[in-house]
C-alpha cells in the first residue's frame, strides 16, 4: 500500500473524469443493485497441471526476483502452484505462508460495500459524514460511499499531516502512526477542491475513510465486519488484518532484497491495505469471482455485481473500473485486476472469466525502479 499499486503498462493513471463519466459515476447504484447474471465466456478446460503452464509460472517466479515468490493460478478451479526465491526456503513452506497484500485489499472492500448493499442495509449514496460527524449536517454536496468507493472523492492520496505524522517511522511503518481516529478527524476536517464525483484520483486516504463509515454504519468494527461478511462465508481462514507472531506471515524485504522488513501495521487505513494472506485463500477468493453461484451462494449477487463496470475515464474512456476491480479488454473479454505494495512485500490479484483463469502472485521484496514483479504477473494473465 505505501506506494498504492505498482505499475504495470496500460495501469490507469490519474485524468479528469469527462461529464458524462461524472454521471456514470453517481449512478454506481443502479449497476451494483441491477439483476441478472454476468455472461461468462465458455472456453476449453485446461488444468495448469501440465508441463508448460508450469514452466511459465517457474520462469514467472525466477524473473520475480525476490527472496520470496509465489505464482498461484487457477484455471476452471484446477490449481498449479509454484513458489522460490533468492533466499532459502523458510520453515514453513512458501505457499502456505500469509503475504500482504497491500492496496490489493480494496478489492475486499468493494465486495464487502457490494454486499452490504445488495443486502439492503446501505445505498452507497449516504454521505460518509453522516455516519461519521455524530449527525453534523453533510452540506450540499457530501462525499458519499459511492465516491469513496471509486476515488471520486475529491480527497487526496493521504490525508493532511500524514507525512509529518509517519516521518520518524518512513522507511518502517508509517500508517501505524495515524490511527483510526486521526484518520476520521482528517476526513471531517478536510474540505475537497473540487466537488464530488467530478475527478478520479486513486486515494488510500478516501478508501480508509470507507472503512470507518462502514463500521460505524453497521455498529461493527471493521476487522469484524469484513469476517462476517466475506471471509467466513468464503472459507478464508488463512486471510486477516495483522501479524500474529505464529511464523505464518512471511517475513518482508527492503529494495535490496535482504534488509528485513517489519511486519506492515495499517493503522487507520485497513480497509486500505491490511489484509494479509495465503495464497491459496488468495486463489479461493478469486475463483469466487469467476463462479459466484457455484463458490459461495450467498455472496454471489455482489460478486456479480463487482464485475460490473461503474466507471470509464480517459478521452477515449479505455480506463475501466468496477467497484472493486481495474479492468482491461484482451481479445477474448474483460481482464480485471488490482495490484499492492506494502513496504516489505508485493501482490497481484486477477481473474479472466473468458478463460476461467484466475492469477495470485506475491513477493517478498519493496517495489523498486523497474521492477519486474507486477509486470510479469500483468503478461501471465493477460497471456493466460
Amino acid at each position: 500500500m505505501a506506494s498504492c499499486d505498482t505499475p504495470v503498462s496500460r495501469t490507469p493513471a490519474p485524468h479528469d473524469i469527462p461529464s458524462d463519466e461524472s454521471r456514470e459515476s453517481r449512478h454506481f447504484l443502479a449497476t451494483l443493485t441491477a439483476a441478472g447474471p454476468v455472461p461468462r465466456v465458455p472456453s476449453p478446460e485446461v488444468s495448469p497441471d501440465d508441463g508448460p503452464l508450469l514452466e511459465r509460472l517457474a520462469d514467472a517466479v525466477t524473473a520475480s526476483d525476490a527472496p520470496d515468490v509465489v505464482f498461484a493460478l487457477s484455471r476452471h478451479g484446477r490449481r498449479g502452484i509454484v513458489s522460490g526465491g533468492t533466499a532459502l526456503p523458510p520453515p514453513l513452506p512458501r505457499e502456505n505462508q500469509r503475504y500482504e497484500i497491500g492496496s490489493a485489499t480494496k478489492t475486499f472492500t468493494g465486495l464487502l460495500l457490494a454486499r452490504l448493499i445488495r443486502s439492503g442495509r446501505l445505498s452507497g449514496g449516504e454521505p460518509a459524514a453522516a455516519f461519521l460527524a455524530g449527525g453534523r449536517p453533510s452540506g450540499a454536496n457530501p462525499v458519499t460511499l459511492a465516491h469513496l468507493i471509486t476515488h471520486t472523492s475529491g480527497l487526496p492520496a493521504l490525508p493532511a499531516g500524514f507525512v509529518l505524522r509517519g516521518l520518524p517511522a518512513w522507511t518502517t511503518n508509517p500508517y501505524a502512526r495515524f490511527p483510526d481516529d486521526r484518520v476520521v478527524d482528517a476526513f471531517l476536517r478536510h474540505r475537497p477542491r473540487h466537488r464530488p464525483g467530478t475527478r478520479w484520483r486513486y486515494s488510500n486516504y478516501g478508501v480508509a475513510v470507507l472503512g470507518h463509515a462502514l463500521a460505524a454504519a453497521t455498529g461493527t468494527l471493521w476487522e469484524d465486519l469484513l469476517a462476517d461478511q466475506v471471509l467466513h462465508p468464503l472459507g478464508l481462514d488463512g486471510t486477516t488484518l495483522h501479524a500474529d507472531g505464529s511464523g505464518v506471515d512471511a517475513l518482508g524485504h527492503g529494495r535490496d532484497g535482504v534488509s528485513l522488513v517489519p511486519a506492515f501495521d495499517a493503522g487507520g487505513f485497513q480497509a486500505a491495505g491490511a489484509v494479509r494472506a495465503t495464497p491459496h485463500d488468495l486463489l479461493t477468493f478469486l475463483e469466487a469471482h469467476l463462479d459466484p453461484t457455484g463458490v459461495s451462494p450467498p455472496l454471489a449477487p455482489a460478486l456479480r455485481a463487482v464485475r460490473r463496470p461503474v466507471l470509464r475515464r480517459g478521452l477515449t474512456h479505455r480506463h475501466v473500473h468496477t467497484v472493486a476491480w481495474f479492468c482491461h479488454p484482451t481479445d477474448g473479454g474483460p481482464m480485471y485486476f488490482h495490484s499492492g505494495a506494502t513496504l516489505g512485500q508485493q501482490a497481484f490479484l486477477g481473474f479472466r472469466p473468458d478463460t476461467g483463469t484466475a492469477l495470485a502472485a506475491v513477493c517478498t521484496r519493496r517495489f523498486r525502479a523497474h521492477d519486474p514483479f507486477v509486470a510479469t504477473a500483468y503478461a501471465l494473465l493477460a497471456e493466460a
